[in-house]
């Protein structure tokens, strides 16, 4: 198994992982990272989301053949609730044990890090092997004769 296989699987169960927490047992935690400037309700923000990154992350999983979308997709989500967290660290507010500035500070910088893990196992980023092809030009090739 390639390691941008590993890495689209292991990021899609994270995120499985996360938004069921928003669902359940971490949903007070969620809400208080939500913005006070945030123009929805804190609970149907933190629903939302965690549908959200359940679905993303077990497409993400679960649907090798559309993982460039789905990576962009996610990526895309990542950069979405990015002033979240950059709230949470102006605000000093304190959920999930970041409760120093930092340590929120250092949650910052791991924001791109995800995006760059959604765009690279999604095979958007980085080299193409020359036996690799993207799922979407293989059912374009047709041999004559076929």
């Amino acid at each position: 198994m390639k390691a941008q296989t590993v890495a689209r699987v292991l990021l899609g169960t994270a995120m499985v992982g996360a938004g069921v927490l928003h669902l359940t047992t971490q949903r007070q935690e969620f809400q208080a990272q939500v913005p006070d400037w945030f123009p929805v309700d804190e609970d149907l923000t933190v629903i939302g989301s965690g549908v959200v990154e359940i679905g993303l992350g077990a497409a993400f999983a679960a649907l090798p053949r559309h993982r460039r979308t789905i990576g962009a997709l996610l990526a895309a989500f990542f950069v979405a609730i990015f002033p979240g967290n950059i709230a949470q660290y102006l605000e000093g507010t304190d959920a999930f044990g970041l409760d120093t500035d930092r340590a929120r500070f250092v949650r910052l910088l791991f924001q791109p890090v995800l995006v760059l893990w959604a765009l690279w196992a999604g095979g958007l980023l980085g080299r193409r092997g020359r036996h690799e092809k993207s799922p979407e030009l293989a059912t374009e090739e047709v041999e004559v004769g076929e």
